[in-house]
Protein backbone atom coordinates (compact mmCIF):
# COMPACT_ATOMS: atom_id res chain seq x y z
CA UNK A 1 0.00 0.00 0.00
CA UNK A 2 1.44 3.89 -0.10
CA UNK A 3 2.40 4.50 2.60
CA UNK A 4 -0.85 6.55 4.53
CA UNK A 5 -2.56 5.22 2.08
CA UNK A 6 -7.16 5.14 2.54
CA UNK A 7 -8.34 3.89 -0.34
CA UNK A 8 -11.69 5.62 -1.24
CA UNK A 9 -14.37 5.21 -4.03
CA UNK A 10 -13.74 6.37 -7.15
CA UNK A 11 -17.47 7.96 -6.97
CA UNK A 12 -15.58 10.17 -4.20
CA UNK A 13 -12.54 11.46 -5.79
CA UNK A 14 -12.95 14.92 -5.69
CA UNK A 15 -13.95 17.54 -8.73
CA UNK A 16 -10.57 18.84 -9.15
CA UNK A 17 -9.29 20.91 -12.57
CA UNK A 18 -6.99 18.57 -13.26
CA UNK A 19 -9.68 16.17 -13.86
CA UNK A 20 -11.31 18.68 -15.67
CA UNK A 21 -8.18 19.18 -18.02
CA UNK A 22 -7.06 15.39 -18.15
CA UNK A 23 -10.86 15.09 -19.77
CA UNK A 24 -10.47 17.35 -22.69
CA UNK A 25 -7.42 16.09 -23.76
CA UNK A 26 -8.59 13.81 -26.82
CA UNK A 27 -10.31 17.03 -28.59
CA UNK A 28 -7.81 18.98 -27.66
CA UNK A 29 -5.65 16.99 -29.78
CA UNK A 30 -7.87 16.53 -33.11
CA UNK A 31 -8.10 20.79 -32.60
CA UNK A 32 -4.34 20.67 -32.75
CA UNK A 33 -4.38 19.49 -36.26
CA UNK A 34 -5.84 22.88 -37.10
CA UNK A 35 -3.30 24.50 -35.32
CA UNK A 36 -0.27 22.88 -36.74
CA UNK A 37 -1.67 23.78 -40.30
CA UNK A 38 -2.45 27.13 -39.02
CA UNK A 39 0.99 28.01 -37.87
CA UNK A 40 2.60 25.44 -40.45
CA UNK A 41 5.52 27.94 -41.18
CA UNK A 42 6.57 29.08 -37.73
CA UNK A 43 7.24 24.78 -37.05
CA UNK A 44 10.63 22.96 -37.93
CA UNK A 45 10.62 22.79 -42.10
CA UNK A 46 12.51 19.36 -43.51
CA UNK A 47 16.00 18.85 -43.22
CA UNK A 48 16.44 21.87 -40.76
CA UNK A 49 18.99 22.01 -37.92
CA UNK A 50 16.40 23.03 -34.82
CA UNK A 51 16.57 23.08 -30.94
CA UNK A 52 13.58 22.87 -29.10
CA UNK A 53 13.60 24.29 -25.14
CA UNK A 54 11.33 23.92 -22.33
CA UNK A 55 11.57 23.60 -18.69
CA UNK A 56 10.47 20.38 -16.56
CA UNK A 57 6.88 18.83 -18.47
CA UNK A 58 7.70 21.16 -21.77
CA UNK A 59 11.34 20.02 -21.83
CA UNK A 60 10.36 16.62 -21.69
CA UNK A 61 7.99 17.11 -24.25
CA UNK A 62 10.55 18.86 -25.95
CA UNK A 63 12.69 15.28 -26.10
CA UNK A 64 9.47 13.80 -27.43
CA UNK A 65 9.25 16.11 -29.99
CA UNK A 66 13.10 15.87 -30.92
CA UNK A 67 12.83 11.90 -31.04
CA UNK A 68 9.44 12.07 -33.14
CA UNK A 69 11.28 14.24 -35.75
CA UNK A 70 14.55 12.74 -36.21
CA UNK A 71 13.18 9.15 -36.80
CA UNK A 72 10.79 10.62 -38.82
CA UNK A 73 13.94 12.12 -41.03
CA UNK A 74 13.06 15.66 -40.39
CA UNK A 75 16.41 16.41 -39.67
CA UNK A 76 18.80 17.04 -36.79
CA UNK A 77 16.89 18.31 -33.52
CA UNK A 78 18.14 18.67 -29.71
CA UNK A 79 16.21 19.53 -26.51
CA UNK A 80 17.22 21.61 -24.41
CA UNK A 81 15.99 22.68 -20.68
CA UNK A 82 15.90 26.55 -20.92
CA UNK A 83 18.89 26.55 -18.15
CA UNK A 84 21.09 25.23 -20.12
CA UNK A 85 20.64 25.79 -23.92
CA UNK A 86 24.38 25.37 -26.27
CA UNK A 87 25.23 27.63 -28.69
CA UNK A 88 25.19 25.63 -31.94
CA UNK A 89 24.78 26.02 -35.52
CA UNK A 90 20.67 25.72 -35.52
CA UNK A 91 18.23 27.06 -38.64
CA UNK A 92 14.86 27.34 -35.88
CA UNK A 93 14.60 27.43 -32.39
CA UNK A 94 10.42 25.98 -30.94
CA UNK A 95 10.13 26.85 -27.19
CA UNK A 96 7.31 25.48 -25.20
CA UNK A 97 5.97 27.57 -22.44
CA UNK A 98 2.43 27.33 -20.76
CA UNK A 99 3.14 29.90 -18.15
CA UNK A 100 4.72 32.71 -20.63
CA UNK A 101 6.44 33.98 -17.40
CA UNK A 102 9.16 31.25 -16.54
CA UNK A 103 12.47 32.86 -15.63
CA UNK A 104 14.68 30.62 -17.37
CA UNK A 105 12.62 30.52 -20.57
CA UNK A 106 12.83 34.25 -21.25
CA UNK A 107 16.34 34.63 -20.26
CA UNK A 108 17.32 31.45 -22.83
CA UNK A 109 15.13 33.20 -25.49
CA UNK A 110 17.02 36.63 -25.04
CA UNK A 111 20.41 34.80 -25.55
CA UNK A 112 19.26 33.27 -28.95
CA UNK A 113 21.68 34.43 -31.85
CA UNK A 114 19.63 37.48 -33.98
CA UNK A 115 18.59 36.69 -37.00
CA UNK A 116 17.92 32.78 -36.50
CA UNK A 117 13.99 32.15 -36.24
CA UNK A 118 12.57 31.01 -33.13
CA UNK A 119 8.70 30.25 -32.50
CA UNK A 120 7.24 29.31 -28.72
CA UNK A 121 3.99 27.37 -28.11
CA UNK A 122 2.54 29.14 -24.49
CA UNK A 123 -0.91 29.02 -23.32
CA UNK A 124 -0.74 32.49 -21.79
CA UNK A 125 -2.29 36.08 -23.72
CA UNK A 126 0.26 38.63 -23.04
CA UNK A 127 3.17 37.32 -21.19
CA UNK A 128 6.82 38.25 -21.63
CA UNK A 129 7.93 35.16 -23.99
CA UNK A 130 5.14 35.70 -26.55
CA UNK A 131 6.88 39.18 -27.40
CA UNK A 132 10.47 37.28 -27.92
CA UNK A 133 9.30 35.06 -30.59
CA UNK A 134 6.57 34.47 -33.24
CA UNK A 135 3.73 33.31 -30.78
CA UNK A 136 1.93 30.26 -31.35
CA UNK A 137 -1.06 30.67 -28.65
CA UNK A 138 -2.93 27.96 -27.27
CA UNK A 139 -5.05 29.60 -24.90
CA UNK A 140 -7.57 26.92 -25.32
CA UNK A 141 -5.77 24.42 -23.47
CA UNK A 142 -4.99 26.68 -20.85
CA UNK A 143 -4.46 24.79 -17.50
CA UNK A 144 -5.68 26.06 -13.76
CA UNK A 145 -3.92 23.32 -12.15
CA UNK A 146 -0.14 23.77 -11.27
CA UNK A 147 0.21 19.91 -12.68
CA UNK A 148 0.35 20.93 -16.64
CA UNK A 149 -1.52 17.55 -18.30
CA UNK A 150 -3.56 19.03 -21.40
CA UNK A 151 -1.20 21.60 -22.73
CA UNK A 152 1.92 19.55 -22.90
CA UNK A 153 0.17 16.81 -24.68
CA UNK A 154 -1.40 19.48 -27.19
CA UNK A 155 1.75 21.22 -27.94
CA UNK A 156 3.24 17.54 -28.49
CA UNK A 157 0.01 16.92 -30.73
CA UNK A 158 0.90 19.65 -32.88
CA UNK A 159 4.11 18.98 -33.88
CA UNK A 160 3.34 15.31 -34.40
CA UNK A 161 0.33 16.37 -36.75
CA UNK A 162 3.07 19.08 -37.97
CA UNK A 163 5.59 15.95 -39.19
CA UNK A 164 2.36 14.29 -40.72
CA UNK A 165 1.49 12.05 -38.59
CA UNK A 166 -2.72 10.98 -38.46
CA UNK A 167 -3.43 10.94 -35.04
CA UNK A 168 -6.75 9.66 -35.63
CA UNK A 169 -6.09 6.18 -33.46
CA UNK A 170 -4.21 8.00 -31.23
CA UNK A 171 -7.45 10.46 -30.05
CA UNK A 172 -9.71 7.04 -30.30
CA UNK A 173 -7.59 5.03 -27.72
CA UNK A 174 -7.52 8.34 -25.41
CA UNK A 175 -11.24 8.43 -25.53
CA UNK A 176 -11.53 4.68 -24.38
CA UNK A 177 -8.70 5.48 -21.76
CA UNK A 178 -10.74 8.28 -20.79
CA UNK A 179 -14.10 6.21 -20.25
CA UNK A 180 -12.73 3.01 -18.33
CA UNK A 181 -13.48 2.37 -15.11
CA UNK A 182 -10.71 4.44 -13.38
CA UNK A 183 -10.53 1.94 -10.13
CA UNK A 184 -10.78 -1.56 -12.33
CA UNK A 185 -7.92 0.03 -14.63
CA UNK A 186 -5.85 0.74 -12.60
CA UNK A 187 -6.10 -1.57 -9.76
CA UNK A 188 -2.05 -2.58 -10.35
CA UNK A 189 -0.57 0.75 -9.73
CA UNK A 190 -3.62 1.97 -7.83
CA UNK A 191 -1.47 1.64 -4.18
CA UNK A 192 2.21 0.42 -5.50
CA UNK A 193 4.72 1.23 -3.24
CA UNK A 194 7.32 2.71 -5.92
CA UNK A 195 6.66 2.72 -9.74
CA UNK A 196 9.29 2.93 -12.75
CA UNK A 197 7.97 3.78 -16.05
CA UNK A 198 10.22 3.03 -19.16
CA UNK A 199 10.17 3.54 -22.81
CA UNK A 200 11.91 3.74 -26.32
CA UNK A 201 12.34 6.26 -28.35
CA UNK A 202 9.80 9.30 -27.72
CA UNK A 203 8.38 6.88 -25.11
CA UNK A 204 11.59 7.52 -23.14
CA UNK A 205 10.59 10.93 -22.72
CA UNK A 206 7.07 10.31 -22.06
CA UNK A 207 8.44 7.97 -19.29
CA UNK A 208 10.36 10.52 -17.17
CA UNK A 209 7.23 13.00 -17.59
CA UNK A 210 5.04 9.84 -16.31
CA UNK A 211 7.32 10.01 -13.47
CA UNK A 212 7.04 13.51 -12.60
CA UNK A 213 3.24 13.75 -13.00
CA UNK A 214 2.94 11.73 -9.71
CA UNK A 215 5.67 12.93 -8.01
CA UNK A 216 3.99 16.35 -8.60
CA UNK A 217 0.52 15.48 -7.74
CA UNK A 218 0.88 12.84 -4.66
CA UNK A 219 4.35 13.05 -3.69
CA UNK A 220 4.82 9.42 -5.04
CA UNK A 221 7.99 7.80 -5.57
CA UNK A 222 8.13 7.21 -8.82
CA UNK A 223 11.58 7.24 -11.96
CA UNK A 224 11.85 6.90 -15.47
CA UNK A 225 14.42 5.31 -17.85
CA UNK A 226 15.09 4.23 -21.37
CA UNK A 227 13.91 0.69 -21.50
CA UNK A 228 17.23 -0.72 -22.53
CA UNK A 229 18.84 1.14 -19.43
CA UNK A 230 16.85 -0.69 -16.88
CA UNK A 231 17.95 -3.96 -16.59
CA UNK A 232 21.68 -2.01 -16.12
CA UNK A 233 20.87 -0.97 -12.12
CA UNK A 234 17.15 0.00 -11.97
CA UNK A 235 15.93 -3.60 -11.83
CA UNK A 236 17.49 -3.58 -8.48
CA UNK A 237 14.51 -1.55 -6.72
CA UNK A 238 12.24 -4.11 -8.73
CA UNK A 239 10.48 -6.04 -6.02
CA UNK A 240 6.80 -7.45 -5.05
CA UNK A 241 4.21 -4.36 -4.65
CA UNK A 242 6.14 -2.34 -6.69
CA UNK A 243 5.82 -1.58 -9.97
CA UNK A 244 6.86 -1.14 -13.64
CA UNK A 245 4.88 0.50 -16.39
CA UNK A 246 6.12 0.51 -19.93
CA UNK A 247 5.40 2.99 -22.73
CA UNK A 248 5.04 1.86 -26.30
CA UNK A 249 6.41 -1.50 -27.95
CA UNK A 250 8.67 -3.95 -25.83
CA UNK A 251 11.98 -4.98 -26.05
CA UNK A 252 12.39 -8.99 -26.11
CA UNK A 253 12.40 -10.54 -22.93
CA UNK A 254 11.44 -7.21 -20.72
CA UNK A 255 8.09 -8.27 -19.30
CA UNK A 256 9.72 -11.89 -17.99
CA UNK A 257 12.30 -10.07 -16.71
CA UNK A 258 10.07 -7.43 -14.34
CA UNK A 259 7.90 -9.98 -13.46
CA UNK A 260 10.92 -12.48 -12.60
CA UNK A 261 11.11 -9.88 -9.73
CA UNK A 262 7.93 -10.06 -8.24
CA UNK A 263 6.75 -6.29 -9.36
CA UNK A 264 3.69 -5.59 -10.89
CA UNK A 265 3.99 -5.49 -14.89
CA UNK A 266 2.13 -2.29 -16.25
CA UNK A 267 1.65 -2.49 -20.16
CA UNK A 268 -0.85 -1.61 -22.80
CA UNK A 269 -0.66 -1.66 -26.71
CA UNK A 270 -1.26 1.81 -27.56
CA UNK A 271 0.01 5.01 -28.52
CA UNK A 272 2.85 6.14 -25.27
CA UNK A 273 0.80 9.55 -25.66
CA UNK A 274 -2.54 7.40 -24.89
CA UNK A 275 -1.52 5.72 -22.04
CA UNK A 276 0.18 8.88 -20.57
CA UNK A 277 -3.46 9.57 -20.21
CA UNK A 278 -3.76 6.57 -17.93
CA UNK A 279 -1.16 8.03 -15.78
CA UNK A 280 -2.96 11.21 -15.85
CA UNK A 281 -6.07 9.19 -14.37
CA UNK A 282 -3.72 7.19 -11.47
CA UNK A 283 -2.85 11.22 -10.60
CA UNK A 284 -6.12 11.76 -9.79
CA UNK A 285 -6.69 8.36 -8.05
CA UNK A 286 -3.63 8.55 -5.85
CA UNK A 287 -3.82 11.76 -5.04
CA UNK A 288 -7.56 11.33 -3.19
CA UNK A 289 -6.60 8.21 -1.77
CA UNK A 290 -3.49 10.37 0.38
CA UNK A 291 -5.54 13.31 0.75
CA UNK A 292 -3.63 15.46 -0.97
CA UNK A 293 -4.91 18.46 -3.73
CA UNK A 294 -3.18 17.83 -6.94
CA UNK A 295 -4.18 21.24 -8.45
CA UNK A 296 -1.78 22.96 -5.52
CA UNK A 297 1.53 20.40 -5.33
CA UNK A 298 3.72 21.68 -2.35
CA UNK A 299 6.38 23.77 -3.30
CA UNK A 300 5.27 24.26 -6.55
CA UNK A 301 3.60 27.27 -8.47
CA UNK A 302 2.46 27.84 -11.90
CA UNK A 303 5.69 29.61 -13.04
CA UNK A 304 9.48 29.38 -11.56
CA UNK A 305 10.05 33.26 -11.81
CA UNK A 306 13.22 33.95 -10.21
CA UNK A 307 14.50 36.60 -8.13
Amino acid sequence: MILGCVPTSADRIPETHLAAEVATQPDDWAHAASIAAEHAALLPQPGERVAVIGCGTSYFMSRAIASLRESAGGGLTDAWPAGQVRTRDYDRYLVICRSGTTTEVIEALRALPAGVPRAVICSSPGTPVLELADPILIDNVDEESVVQTRFATTALAILRWHFGEDLAPVIEQARAVSAEDIEASLAGVRSAEQISFVGMGFAAAIADEAGLKLRESCQSWTEGYLATEWRHGPISIAAPGRAVWAFGPLLPGLADDIKSTGAHFEHRDIDPMADLVRVHRLCQLRSADLGLDPDHPRGLNRSVILG
